[in-house]
């Protein structure tokens, strides 16, 4: 028995125009929500956001701070977030010459969504953490939030 398919309330943002089925597609780059995810995407990025959004940042504070990244992932991270103009990189003329990472206005504008998500994930660590049980008895362990 087939499911019949309801008709989304959800309206689309209102500077797109969504096509209908069998009359081609529009690019996904179109959607203002996917821009915005697109600026997020990436393993860490949301956590250098975070700890950017103080003070500027050498590349081994932001190891210090996020201390689950490896050096490798990090660098490539802030390289896609400078490209992104979401971070710009500075040179420091010190001995030897070292690199400071800091948010541009764009960085800066993201900074209520990443506050809003660790606001959420500071709640959901004071919550007791509800187990659900899946089909066949197995149990689905809650994820645990990283950012500070």
């Amino acid at each position: 028995m087939t499911l019949k398919v309801r008709k989304n309330r959800a309206t689309p943002p209102a500077d797109i125009d969504r096509p209908r089925r069998g009359q081609g597609t529009k690019s996904s780059e179109e959607c203002p929500l996917n821009r915005s995810m697109e600026l997020l995407s990436g393993a860490w990025a949301p956590h250098v956001l975070y700890y950017l959004s103080t003070q500027p940042r050498r590349f081994g504070e932001l190891r210090l701070d996020i201390p689950g990244v490896s050096a490798r992932v990090l660098s490539q991270r802030l390289r896609e977030l400078e490209a992104r103009g979401v971070v710009a990189r500075t040179l420091v003329h010190t001995t030897p010459t070292s690199a400071e990472y800091a948010l541009t206005d764009l960085g800066r504008e993201l900074l209520p969504i990443i506050q809003a998500i660790a606001d959420v994930g500071r709640r959901l660590q004071q919550r007791p953490v509800e187990h659900r049980t899946r089909p066949g008895g197995l149990r689905a362990m809650a994820p645990q939030p990283t950012l500070g």
